[in-house]
């Protein structure tokens, strides 16, 4: 398990909300309400920095009882956050729903999940080996 510093300037330290969860809670650390318009996105700030040991990242993840419950989602998911990045974590939410959304302070917001990474040395080729596959891509087996 990787030992992760954290720099507080909100109130709320990420909190696994259960014996197994594989993610950490994010809130939202704003001063006042904020509300997302359908087809609208925010970034929303969590009050928190951390440090990551070299070897892992962070991935932020929509929760998913906002996405089931009110279609919020994260624009890009997941975020990944570099061993190297020390500036605030920020949540891009967006509101893939038919109603506005109100996020309230100290209101959970997204999932941070810790991941060892794997760099790859990309070798320059003439060609690729073949593979029944071969470029068949976006929905070539089917549904």
């Amino acid at each position: 398990m990787p030992k992760i510093k954290v720099k507080i300037n909100g109130k709320f330290i990420p909190q696994y909300h259960s014996e197994m969860a594989a993610g950490c809670d994010l809130y939202a650390d704003i001063d006042e309400d904020v509300m997302i318009k359908p087809g609208h996105f925010c970034a929303v700030p969590t009050g928190i920095k951390i440090e990551i040991p070299e070897g892992y990242e962070a991935q932020v993840r929509p929760r998913s009882g906002l996405a089931l419950k009110y279609g919020i989602g994260l624009l890009n998911s997941p975020g990944t956050i570099d061993a190297d990045y020390r500036g605030e974590i920020k949540v891009i939410l967006f509101n893939f729903g038919k109603n506005s959304f109100k996020i309230e302070k100290e209101e959970r917001i997204a999932q941070l999940v810790f991941t060892r990474i794997t760099k790859a040395e990309f070798v320059p080729v003439k060609q690729l080996k073949r593979t029944k596959r071969g470029s068949g891509g976006f929905g070539h087996t089917g549904r």
